[in-house]
């Protein structure tokens, strides 16, 4: 079950392959994510000292105003992956063009995972056809729909 995806990923991104990935939240957070709050438009994985971090995603607490002093809704948060997953990510990144991004976080029995893509950014020229491809399937729907 999806609890927050990144709507945009697709569009934006051309996806190559994807990796789940645990990642370290405190239980305010879960909260928040079970209730459907948080964002992760405009956020990226890096990967730092041999660990792998969210950051630029907004996960609010539940409620505000119990929040632990010092709680930022910003804050990098650490993903759980085995070395070797790290290292053959970290090789990917490195490749010319590729960038991690996180695709959706969603709960899997009791745990949050989050789904990690390996992409290449699209050009805006790549983004005008799949519109227009989209146009015309949908084109080409409504008049077969209008024959019958």
């Amino acid at each position: 079950m999806d609890l927050v995806t990144h709507k945009r990923a697709r569009f934006d991104f051309e996806i190559l392959d994807t990796i789940e990935a645990g990642i370290e939240l405190m239980g305010t957070e879960v909260k928040s994510l079970r209730a459907k709050r948080g964002k992760l438009e405009g956020a990226h994985v890096i990967i730092r000292g041999g660990e792998a971090f969210l950051v630029g995603a907004d996960i609010p607490a539940y409620q505000v105003k119990n929040a632990p002093a010092g709680f930022d809704p910003d804050r990098p948060r650490k993903l759980l992956l085995t070395q070797t997953q790290i290292k053959e990510v970290s090789h990917q990144n490195e490749q010319k063009g590729l960038t991690l991004i996180p695709i959706a976080l969603y709960s899997k029995s009791r745990l949050v995972k989050l789904s990690i893509a390996i992409a290449r950014g699209k050009k805006k020229t790549d983004k005008r056809e799949v519109i227009k491809k989209r146009e015309a399937d949908r084109d080409m729907k409504r008049e077969i729909k209008r024959l019958h």
